[in-house]
C-alpha cells in the first residue's frame, strides 16, 4: 500500500523534486496556520538528496537497480522510518516491530499484537502484520540470553537476535545443542525463539598485515569510522577490537596521528580516538574513487534498509539492513547491541563506515565470509557510541544555524534520542520517533519525522 501511495505521489515529478514532493504529508506536518511554511518531510530532514553518485552506484551494483531505483528507495527508507515511528508511538505495548522490503523498499510493514491496530496502520499507508509476541517480549527473551551468555561458552551458538520479520528471537548455532543450552541457562521460553543452523563462525575484521587507513601502535591496520568532536577536541570513531585505551595511531600515509581515548571490547565493540592538531575532523566518509560522501545525521535505518560500507580494504559495498537487535559471539567473547547486515567486508575493513543514503549508522565490528564469495557483517550503533564517550557526530553545515535558536526545555543539541523518550521545547512536549543525535535545525517543531507533539 506504502508502494502505490508514494508512486501516486511521485507521478510526473522530476528527480530532482523527489525528496520535496514524494513523501509530502506522510511525514507529518507543522501545526500552524495557511501562511506557514510547510513542515520538511522525511527525505529532506534525512537529506537522501545528499547521496553522492560513490553510493547511488555501490547501491546499484550490489542490490541490483538502476540510478532511479537507488534514489528512489532512499526516499522511502526515509518515510518508512517516521511513518513506523510514529505507529510505534501509537500502538505502544502491541507494536512488535516494522520492515521495508521490495527494490525500492517502497512497502513497509508493521506488526501488532492486536489485530484491532489493523485498521490505524493501514491508514498511515503500511501493510499490517498481526502476530504473537511485542517487540518488547522479543527484546526482553534477547536480554535474557545476553546475561545468561556471560556464564557460557557460546563458541558453537555465535550469534542472535530479534528478528521482527518472523516475530522470534533467533539462534544460530554450529551445535543444536549449544543454542539449547543457552536457552535452558537463560530460562527463555522456546515459543519466543526459533533455532538455526550454520557453519560460519564470525571473527573480528581487524588486519595485522599492514595496509592503508589508520595503524595502531605501528601494526594493526584498521579504518576510521566517523569523525567525530568532545569539545574542541578533533577526533573519529571506530571499533573497540582495533585498539585499547593509550594505543597511538598513525594515519595512512604513516604521519602521528592520535591516540585511543576510550575502548570497550568484547561486550560491545566501540571506541574514539582523538587527534592531533594536524588532523582535522571532516563530515565526509571516503567513497569510490575517493569522492566524498556526506554526513548529516545518524537517523537509525529501518530493518530491510539499504545501507553501505566503506572500508580501507575492499572500498564501497552496499546490502541491507537485517536485524537491529543482535549478539555475536567471537573468539575473543559476545558484542551485544550490533547490527546485522548482507553487507560484505574484509579484514582491514574493521572500524569503517556503515551509512543509509547521507545518516551514519555505525561502525564495522566483524563477520563471516568476504567480499569474493559473500557473507555477512555487523556493525556497532554508532549512536550509543556517541552517547557512551559525550561525542558530537561531525555533519555538513546545511546553510542552518550553528547553535539552535533559544526555545526553553529539554531539548538539547549534541543529545543521542531514543524512539519513546520525551523532551519540552518552545513549551511544548514532544516525543521522539527514531532514534538519532540531535543538532541545530532539527529542533522538535521542525523535524515532524523524529518528533511527534504530545
Amino acid at each position: 500500500m506504502l508502494q502505490r501511495h508514494i508512486r501516486a505521489r511521485a507521478a510526473g515529478a522530476a528527480l530532482a523534486a523527489t525528496a520535496a514532493l514524494l513523501v509530502a504529508g506522510l511525514s507529518g506536518s507543522a501545526s500552524a496556520g495557511p501562511a506557514a511554511a510547510p513542515a520538511p518531510t522525511a527525505a529532506e530532514t534525512l537529506r537522501t538528496d545528499a547521496a553522492p553518485p560513490a553510493l547511488l552506484g555501490a547501491m546499484q551494483r550490489d542490490l541490483g537497480l538502476d540510478r532511479r531505483q537507488a534514489q528512489q528507495r532512499l526516499v522511502n527508507e526515509a518515510d518508512a522510518g517516521a511513518t513506523a515511528g510514529r505507529l510505534r508511538v501509537s500502538l505502544g505495548d502491541d507494536f512488535a516491530g516494522a520492515w521495508v522490503r521490495g527494490a525500492e523498499s517502497g512497502t513497509l510493514t508493521v506488526a501488532t499484537t492486536d489485530a484491532a491496530d489493523v485498521a490505524a496502520i493501514e491508514a498511515q499507508g503500511a501493510e499490517a502484520a498481526v502476530v504473537r509476541h511485542s517487540l518488547a517480549d522479543l527484546d526482553a527473551a534477547k536480554a535474557r540470553l545476553d546475561r545468561a551468555a556471560g556464564d557460557l561458552n557460546t563458541a558453537d551458538a555465535p550469534v542472535w537476535y530479534v528478528d521482527v520479520r518472523t516475530n522470534a528471537v533467533v539462534i544460530e548455532a554450529v551445535r543444536p545443542a549449544a543454542a539449547r543450552a543457552l536457552l535452558k541457562a537463560a530460562g527463555v521460553d522456546t515459543s519466543l525463539t526459533r533455532t538455526e543452523r550454520t557453519a560460519e563462525r564470525p571473527r573480528p575484521l581487524y588486519d595485522l598485515r599492514g595496509g592503508e587507513a589508520y595503524y595502531i601502535n605501528n601494526s594493526g591496520r584498521c579504518s576510521i569510522g566517523f569523525p567525530v568532536t568532545k569539545g574542541t577536541q578533533q577526533g573519529f570513531a571506530t571499533a573497540g577490537h582495533c585498539g585499547r585505551t593509550g594505543a597511538s595511531t598513525s594515519g595512512h600515509n604513516r604521519v602521528a596521528q592520535g591516540t585511543f581515548q576510550g575502548s570497550v571490547f568484547p561486550g560491545r565493540d566501540m571506541a574514539w580516538v582523538a587527534t592531533n592538531s594536524n588532523w582535522t575532523a571532516t563530515p565526509y566518509v571516503k567513497g569510490a574513487g575517493g569522492q566524498n560522501v556526506q554526513v548529516t545525521g545518524s537517523t537509525q535505518a529501518t530493518v530491510g534498509a539499504s545501507v553501505c560500507r566503506s572500508g580501507s580494504t575492499t572500498g564501497w559495498h552496499c546490502g541491507t539492513v537485517q536485524q537491529l537487535n543482535t549478539s555475536v559471539t567471537y573468539p575473543e567473547g559476545t558484542i551485544s547491541g550490533v547490527t546485522r547486515t548482507t553487507v560484505c567486508a574484509e579484514p582491514g575493513d574493521s572500524g569503517g563506515s556503515y551509512i543509509s543514503g547521507s545518516q551514519a549508522q555505525g561502525v564495522t565490528s566483524g563477520g563471516s565470509g568476504n567480499c569474493s564469495s559473500g557473507g555477512e557483517t555487523f556493525f556497532q550503533p554508532i549512536n550509543p557510541l556517541l552517547q557512551n564517550y559525550g561525542l558530537t557526530l561531525r555533519t555538513t553545515d546545511d546553510g542552518g544555524p550553528e547553535e539552535p535558536p533559544p526555545g526553553g526545555g529539554t531539548w538539547a543539541a549534541g543529545t543521542v534520542y531514543q524512539p519513546g523518550d520525551t523532551v519540552t521545547y518552545g513549551g511544548a512536549t514532544y516525543r521522539c520517533l527514531q532514534a538519532h543525535q540531535a543538532q541545530a535545525g532539527w529542533e522538535p517543531p521542525n523535524v515532524p519525522a523524529l518528533w511527534q507533539r504530545v
